[in-house]
């Protein structure tokens, strides 16, 4: 059975985009990006919703052919169009870059993946991560706090029917105030 892992560069007051949808203010230092390279490496299976496919599949797959890339964007541009995806969406036609289209329910679906695939599996996007989250699916939260207040927008984490109770895994700080927060959450 895989661990799925819901993670995210998040503002301090909780969000991952403002109110305009613009996630600018959460631009990773070097050392930040480099640790989110390492776990997309590592991701057996991403499962993402449309809007955030659309963005990813629109820089992504030529961002590390820009003659001015990073090595850094270099190695995620690989790793990003290499890993296996799950996209959910009722108005795609078609995806690529080792994608598959998916349209029944996200958590029906996630729970039967979750069975089926061994290894680390992520849930990429909060709109797409709400149902999954309160179906209690989640394994493991791994907060990414950005030094600004937002004041509103696209939060982490959706309303709850009831409290998840988490037992904290890792904490570490990165250059300019950004501090990772690794959380399991306790199943009972």
């Amino acid at each position: 059975m895989g661990k799925l892992i819901y993670g995210f560069n998040v503002s301090v007051d909780g969000y991952i985009a403002d109110a305009h949808g613009s996630i600018d203010f959460s631009d990773p230092s070097e050392e930040l990006h480099q640790y989110w390279n390492d776990f997309e490496r590592e991701t057996a299976l991403s499962f993402y919703g449309r809007r955030l496919y659309d963005m990813m599949a629109a820089y992504w797959p030529t961002a590390g052919k820009d003659p001015d890339a990073t090595p850094m964007i270099v190695d995620f541009a690989r790793i990003w169009c290499d890993m296996p995806k799950v996209v959910f969406s009722r108005t795609l036609e078609s995806v690529d870059f080792n994608s598959r289209l998916e349209r029944g329910d996200p958590v029906d679906v996630v729970r039967r993946l979750k069975a089926e695939t061994d290894g680390t599996m992520e849930v990429a996007g909060a709109t797409l991560a709400a149902p999954i989250v309160r179906a209690g699916l989640v394994d493991e939260y791994r907060i990414v706090l950005t030094p600004t207040i937002v004041g509103g927008g696209t939060p982490f984490f959706p309303t709850l029917p009831s409290w998840i109770t988490l037992r904290l895994l890792e904490n570490r700080t990165f250059p300019g105030g950004t501090v990772l927060l690794r959380y399991e959450a306790k199943h009972d």
